[in-house]
């Protein structure tokens, strides 16, 4: 079967967009200028391998907006009304990002990475701009950009098992939305214990 999209300047494929057409994707959405696949031709199989058994999702569309610098803390803090003060390396947490009036315009769960360097995992919206503008106008020491990573998720009941066969068993210790870096057959990666449903992943 062949598939072709009809690309836009503005809407990116992902680094698993071959791969996702050769395992038969029917369907693709746009989420932040990039393509999203919706579903492989049996959405009912699909559920119900995410409460029963394990789905790898190519979520490479929820962009890492990367704050590096000495004022990086300042800047995260600042997006948030999230106190970020114990924050340690390794940790992620949910921050509601919110604008000057108070309204929240996206949800990402932010990594802190380094004292001087946090990710975003921001939701559909351009964040990225909004933070580099709030940086500049506050005079903060930060550069805003976004690095080249592409985020794949393994979720349902048996997420946890397959976690365990890639990576060991001290997968099971690490505390919700923690992080850790780690290699899988030489690719450098960082593997973070959250997810979108109940099941975990």
């Amino acid at each position: 079967m062949s598939f072709y999209v009809g690309l836009r300047p503005n809407i990116r494929q992902s680094v698993f967009f071959d791969a996702t057409v050769a395992d038969g994707v029917r369907s693709f959405g746009v989420y932040n200028h990039m393509l999203i696949p919706h579903h492989f031709g049996d959405i009912d199989a699909e559920y119900h391998n995410l409460l029963a058994n394990v789905v790898i999702w190519d979520v490479a569309v929820q962009r890492q907006v990367q704050l590096q610098g000495p004022d990086a803390g300042k800047l995260a803090q600042y997006l948030t009304p999230r106190n970020l003060d114990n924050t340690r390396i390794g940790q992620g947490r949910y921050v509601p990002l919110c604008d000057y009036e108070g309204w929240m315009i996206n949800d990402p769960v932010l990594l802190k990475l380094a004292d001087d360097c946090y990710w975003l995992s921001v939701a559909d919206s351009d964040i990225h701009l909004w933070a580099t503008a709030i940086a500049r106008e506050r005079r903060l020491d930060v550069f805003v950009d976004e690095p080249d990573v592409s985020p794949l998720a393994i979720q349902g009941p048996k997420a946890t098992d397959l976690a365990v066969k890639l990576f060991g068993k001290s997968v099971k210790d690490m505390r919700y939305f923690d992080f850790e870096e780690k290699m899988l057959c030489d690719i450098p990666l960082i593997l973070a214990r959250a997810g979108w449903s109940k099941q975990g992943g």
